[in-house]
């Protein structure tokens, strides 16, 4: 038969009892903040991983820009102008912010824009050089302001981009100009 248990007893279980859940919070804040770096930590890199995502976003979108003005040199049906026309209207797309952006070239006196143009003072400006000198100018502008970025509201990538479409327009012009010094070198060798 179990006797009573003293006060002594109770005192002592108690006292146990207290160390135990005293084990069991330090176990559990312990748990706590390893969780909670966890979930500090994941947060970070989940923060990361959309800023890269995003960034590809906008490396493809160049990409896809700049593959379809090399696919228009393949076109034999397009005039110089049909070209220029082309590439401005390509350009919009491949910008952080397609919906207000706008593009114009100017090259031998006229000018090919995107339906919505409009000179702002948020623009990168490209001149377009054949052989050396300046044929014509390239102009990206936005019709509205952004967040300060590397050059205004623009990256640094779109720099390039629109390096890299003026460079595109030269090739188009040279080629351009060479056929037709062969052709005219044809004509003068037929009609002789």
């Amino acid at each position: 038969m179990a006797g009573k248990q003293t006060y002594q007893d109770l005192e002592r279980r108690i006292k146990q009892l207290e160390l135990e859940i005293l084990e069991y919070q330090r176990k559990n804040k312990v748990l706590n903040e390893g969780l909670a770096r966890e979930i500090k930590k994941r947060k970070r890199v989940e923060r990361e991983l959309k800023q890269v995502s995003h960034s590809l976003g906008e490396r493809i979108k160049e990409l896809n820009c700049l593959y379809s003005i090399s696919k228009l040199r393949e076109r034999t049906d397009f005039s110089l102008e049909d070209i220029l026309q082309a590439i401005v209207d390509l350009i919009p797309p491949a910008w952080q912010y397609p919906e207000i952006t706008c593009a114009r070239i100017i090259f031998d006196g006229y000018e090919f824009t995107t339906t919505n143009y409009k000179s702002s003072k948020w623009k990168l400006t490209r001149d377009i050089k054949v052989y050396s000198e300046r044929v014509g100018t390239l102009e990206v502008c936005y019709l509205e302001e952004e967040l300060e970025l590397d050059e205004g509201p623009f990256l640094r990538e779109e720099r390039n981009l629109i390096d890299a479409v003026a460079e595109r327009i030269a090739k188009f012009i040279e080629r351009e100009w060479a056929e037709d010094e062969i052709r005219k070198h044809r004509n003068r060798d037929e009609s002789r």
